[in-house]
């Protein structure tokens, strides 16, 4: 009985000082980690600001793959939760409190048991590379436990941290190039367009396929005038496909008339829809010879907000060119997409 009443008295010293010394022990702890990216910031930021993005380079995905994880709220920037529910990474949940587009996102981490924490990722840019700093701040308060823990959280957690951004790193670098920074970009719904269409290819030279487009537009016209259609709204052209030595694409005018369904198939020009459904938008301003540019911002924002596309993308062409000032020609952008995701 001495022996047990010794270890239990030795047992008890030593918790008493266990929590003399916990008393003493910082009741907070920061970690901070940083890697620089050869990628656009906004891709960047996409990555991390969008939670089932995150899911694509978070460390801790691999380390228990049979967790169960589940998003609420929305699925980017303010209000964006994640939980999860592991045997390794156990229980928890992380929601986005801040986000300030390109450079800022701040999250609240709540670790069930354990005391809660705020994570911030920090990004800047010198034009060429992205800099990304994710840091980590836990507030113990008085559990005394914890403060123990604090003494080797940047070890322990820093090392997923440096997994965590070395896959962000292989994310970013392997998705297309394109600053999507300052596109003018929505999400929203279309509904089907009547149209005159004409299919068209071409050389994929600008000067060539304005030139393609302009005589289609005149066999469209022509259709149109001779069925007593009436034009309802910018021509339009739908690419097709691209075999890398001729572009194919419906050249179309948006019409309305009463006789629509009594119209045979007499020429080249044919009667059809638009598509209708989820669609992003983009808004460029400036000479058609620099569509192209933005169709690859549009590519690379839905690469890394990783959107699905549903179908082919066309472009409307708002304004007159007879009237307007190349720099100031404002066409829309539309690519078909599976779903839209509420912000």
């Amino acid at each position: 009985m001495n022996a047990i009443k010794k270890s239990l008295l030795a047992l008890l010293g030593m918790a008493l000082l266990l929590a003399a010394v916990g008393v003493f022990l910082p009741s907070r702890a920061t970690l901070d980690r940083s890697i620089s990216i050869m990628a656009p910031q906004a891709t960047v930021f996409a990555l991390l600001n969008d939670l089932s993005q995150q899911q694509k380079w978070s460390p801790w995905v691999k380390q228990d793959p049979n967790a169960q994880f589940s998003f609420s709220g929305p699925r980017r920037g303010v209000g964006a939760t994640i939980s999860w529910d592991g045997n390794v990474i156990g229980q928890g949940t992380q929601t986005i409190v801040s986000s300030t587009p390109f450079s800022l996102l701040t999250s609240h981490v709540d670790l069930g048991n354990s005391s809660p924490a705020m994570a911030t990722m920090s990004l800047d840019s010198d034009g060429f590379e992205t800099t990304v700093h994710w840091s980590l701040a836990l507030d113990f308060g008085r559990n005394l436990a914890a403060r123990y823990f604090g003494l080797v959280a940047d070890r322990v957690i820093g090392r997923d941290y440096e997994n965590g951004l070395k896959n962000l790193k292989l994310m970013a670098e392997s998705l297309p190039q394109a600053d999507f920074s300052a596109l003018e970009i929505k999400e929203m719904m279309v509904e089907p367009v009547n149209i005159a269409y004409l299919p068209t290819a071409s050389l994929p030279q600008a000067a060539l396929i304005s030139e393609a487009m302009g005589k289609s537009f005149f066999k469209i016209l022509g259709f149109i005038d001779k069925h007593g259609l009436q034009p309802a709204g910018p021509p339009i052209s739908i690419s097709r496909s691209f075999s890398g030595a001729e572009l194919k694409f419906d050249v179309a005018i948006p019409v309305r008339g009463s006789n629509l369904n009594d119209i045979g198939n007499d020429s080249d020009v044919l009667l059809g829809l638009t598509y209708a459904g989820p669609v992003l938008r983009a808004r460029h301003v400036g000479p058609y010879r620099q569509l192209s540019a933005t169709h690859a911002k549009i590519a690379a924002y839905i690469a890394a907000l990783g959107i699905e596309r549903n179908g082919d993308a066309w472009e409307s062409y708002v304004s007159d060119p007879t009237q307007t000032n190349e720099a100031d020609l404002v066409t829309f952008v539309y690519y078909p997409v599976t779903a839209i995701v509420p912000n």
